[in-house]
């Protein structure tokens, strides 16, 4: 069998007696928990039957010799970085013994249990399917009331004979004049304000075929979930149409959809300390470089920081960056009074300045953030998010203090890392 994407690896063997000890533990027992906090990927011990080394002094598990020193063998398969670092800890503690290392090339590493992404699915297994969608010759105000309707700020554009020919989202409308805001700023607007915005659109000739993103990008329903997965992180994309053989729409496949299956599937330690780094924690991949705004802070760094952020979301601190809640540009929007609210949109749309309110971030958030620790195990982050219907979980230290954030993106891409480490995977 052909393996064209094998990884280079070192194989470390430790050889050593049964009874030696290293600082009042057996030897064989304080090597292995070396090993757990160096993070690697695991180790063997194994015991041999008989055996001698260097002076010759028979080990042997007959019942005639009795002996209880019996040869022990651990063997450990890791990157070459991983196997370095930890033979830095662990060649002084063999006194007596010997130590080989040789390149070997690794074929397949996985665990179910550390790597929950279920890529071997299907796609037609995942997908979410009576997918609303839009025709090539609707009209731009048909489109934008489907999506205030639905809730929904992307939709496929199928023909005639039900095929994918384009994708339209709310930031496709947005990009090209078409609307003025966001879907989620749109619907927290007063019903006369959407009105206004319907007459404009009203009298645009521009028809769904003249703005929508084409060639669009799609997934097959007979692919597998972890092929999928990796083409939405190379794209950056937060969906993709599902189509069958003949090129016509089935479903759409989402973020969202990709990590429900995350959750309620493993079970997984409150902490992820004594466990393999494939364990991610929320720790290693959360963002530092925070969009953050302080309390009282008002309506010019409010706007300020939206546009240094690129970020519809700033999370919202006190005096000791303890976190207490989210500030999205939606709810900007909806909690400003109604005279001052088109001021307000302009200056987010950075076609002017904020009017002069006297209100600060502390006026405007909705209060509460989940809060998680740095070692809070991916997966289990997935769970949390889900659970809780919340799109952000900040990351703080034992006092309670802000470290860093994730966001269902970040958690998808960490658990599809995990996955496509295996050699093969997600072809």
């Amino acid at each position: 069998m052909d393996f064209p994407q094998t990884r280079e690896g070192l194989r470390l063997r430790i050889y050593l007696g049964e009874s030696d000890r290293w600082r009042g533990k057996l030897l064989y027992v304080a090597i292995l928990d070396v090993l757990r906090q160096q993070k690697v990927a695991g180790a063997t011990v194994l015991r041999g039957i008989s055996g001698f080394g260097a002076h010759a002094y028979l080990r042997s598990a007959d019942l005639e010799v009795l002996s209880s020193d019996l040869p022990i063998i651990i063997e450990v398969v890791d990157t070459p970085e991983k196997i370095h670092q930890a033979l830095e800890s662990i060649s002084p503690m063999v006194q007596e013994g010997m130590i080989t290392l040789e390149e070997v090339n690794i074929l397949k590493y996985t665990q179910r249990l550390l790597n929950p992404l279920p890529a071997e699915r299907l796609v037609s297994e995942v997908m979410t399917r009576n997918v609303i969608h839009l025709t090539p010759e609707m009209s731009v105000r048909q489109a934008w009331q489907r999506m205030l309707e639905s809730g929904i700020k992307a939709m496929p554009v199928v023909d005639a004979e039900g095929q994918v020919v384009g994708i339209l989202t709310s930031e496709d409308l947005l990009e090209r004049g078409v609307i003025r805001q966001r879907l989620s700023v749109a619907v927290r607007l007063d019903e006369s304000e959407l009105q206004e915005e319907m007459r404009l659109l009203s009298d645009s000739p521009l028809r769904v075929k003249d703005v929508m993103t084409q060639p669009v990008i799609t997934v097959r329903e007979d692919e597998h979930l972890g092929k999928a997965v990796r083409r939405m992180i190379e794209k950056g994309l937060k969906r993709l149409p599902v189509v069958n053989a003949r090129n016509q729409l089935v479903g759409m496949l989402s973020r969202l959809d990709v990590l429900r299956q995350i959750s309620g599937t493993v079970a997984l330690p409150e902490s992820a300390a004594a466990v393999r780094g494939a364990v991610r924690t929320v720790g290693e991949v959360m963002r530092t470089d925070l969009p953050v705004i302080h309390l009282h802070e008002g309506i010019d760094q409010i706007v300020e920081k939206f546009a240094a952020s690129a970020s519809n979301r700033l999370l919202v601190v006190d005096e000791h960056r303890n976190p207490l809640g989210v500030l999205s540009d939606s709810d900007v929007v909806a909690r400003v009074e109604a005279a001052q609210r088109k001021g307000v949109l302009h200056a987010l749309r950075r076609l002017a300045s904020p009017p002069p309110l006297k209100v600060t971030a502390a006026d405007l958030y909705s209060r509460g953030v989940l809060t998680v620790p740095p070692d809070f195990p991916i997966a289990s982050a997935v769970q949390t998010m889900l659970a809780e219907g919340r799109k952000v979980l900040a990351v703080v230290d034992e006092a309670g203090s802000l470290l860093g954030v994730v966001d269902r993106q970040a958690l998808m891409e960490a658990l599809y890392a995990d996955f496509a480490e295996i050699p093969g995977a997600g072809e």
